[in-house]
C-alpha cells in the first residue's frame, strides 16, 4: 500500500536566498494570475475556457516577453498552471469556489513538481533547491519515503518548505481475528450472530436520580447560583450517565 506524507520544516536562508525565494514565489503568482485574467477573460467572449495544454505554450510566450519569469525555476511556473486547472476542475465539480487572485502577501509560495532538481541531505539538516542552492532547515524530524515535490512559502517573514514523500506502507491489520454481526430488535435488544444476547440495560435507577433533581431544580430560584450548578452538575450527569 503506498503512503504519501507530508513534512514540513522551517528553512535558514541566507540574504540572497530570500530575496530569491520571493522572486520565485512572486513569479508563480504572476502565472497564476495571468492565466485566470485570461481563462475569465476567454470566457466572457466565447463561453469557453482554455485548456491546460494551451496554458503551458502561452507559459512560453509569456516567458520570451517577460525575461524575469525565466529567472524561476520552469516546474514552479508549469506548476502554477496545474494550480489553476485544477481549481478549475474542483469548481466546476462543486468541490470549492471559483479561483481567486493570488495577492502578494498571502499566497507567497512556489512549488518544485521534479524530484530529480531536489536533494535532501538529513544528515548536514540541509536541503538543495532549484536555482537556490543548498539551504539549512530546522531539522525537527525524520523525512519517510522518497521525496516526491517541495513547495516552498513565506509566512509572516519566516520561510519553510513543506517536503511531500511517498513510500511502501503496511497493510492495517485488524488484532481481532472474528467477526460478530449485531442486529437490534424489540424481544431482545441486541442479538448476536453467534447466538448471544444482549439485554435491554437498566435505566429505572438512572430515571429515579433524574426525577429527584428536577424536583430540587424547581425550587431553586432561576438562574441564580445554586440553580446554574445543579443544571450543570446535577442534571447534566443525570442524563449523560
Amino acid at each position: 500500500m503506498e503512503r504519501r506524507q507530508a513534512f514540513k520544516f522551517e528553512l535558514m536562508p541566507s540574504g540572497e536566498q530570500q530575496r530569491m525565494i520571493r522572486r520565485f514565489a512572486g513569479s508563480a503568482r504572476y502565472v497564476y494570475n495571468h492565466a485566470l485574467a485570461l481563462q475569465q477573460e476567454m470566457y466572457a467572449v466565447s463561453g469557453k475556457s482554455h485548456t491546460r495544454f494551451q496554458l503551458d505554450k502561452l507559459l512560453t510566450q509569456w516567458k520570451a516577453e517577460t525575461p524575469w519569469l525565466a529567472d524561476a525555476p520552469a516546474h514552479s511556473l508549469q506548476q502554477a498552471i496545474i494550480d489553476l486547472d485544477r481549481a478549475y476542475t474542483n469548481f466546476f465539480k462543486k468541490r470549492t469556489k471559483f479561483p481567486r487572485f493570488h495577492k502578494k502577501g498571502q499566497r507567497d509560495s512556489y512549488r518544485e513538481s521534479d524530484p530529480k532538481c531536489i536533494t535532501l541531505d538529513q544528515a548536514n539538516n540541509r536541503i538543495r533547491l532549484p536555482k537556490i542552492g543548498w539551504v539549512r532547515y530546522r531539522n525537527s524530524r525524520e523525512v519517510l519515503g522518497a521525496v516526491r515535490n517541495v513547495t516552498v512559502s513565506v509566512i509572516a517573514g519566516k520561510y519553510f518548505v513543506s517536503i511531500s514523500t511517498l513510500r511502501e506502507g503496511e497493510q492495517p491489520v485488524h488484532p481481532s481475528d472474528s467477526v460478530v454481526g449485531v442486529d437490534f430488535g424489540v424481544a431482545q435488544f441486541a442479538s448476536m450472530s453467534d447466538g448471544t444476547h444482549s439485554a435491554l440495560p437498566d435505566t429505572a435507577s438512572l430515571d429515579a436520580r433524574k426525577k429527584f433533581l428536577q424536583r430540587q431544580l424547581r425550587h431553586k430560584t432561576k438562574f441564580s447560583s445554586n440553580w446554574k450548578k445543579l443544571q450543570a452538575n446535577g442534571l447534566k450527569v443525570a442524563t449523560c450517565r
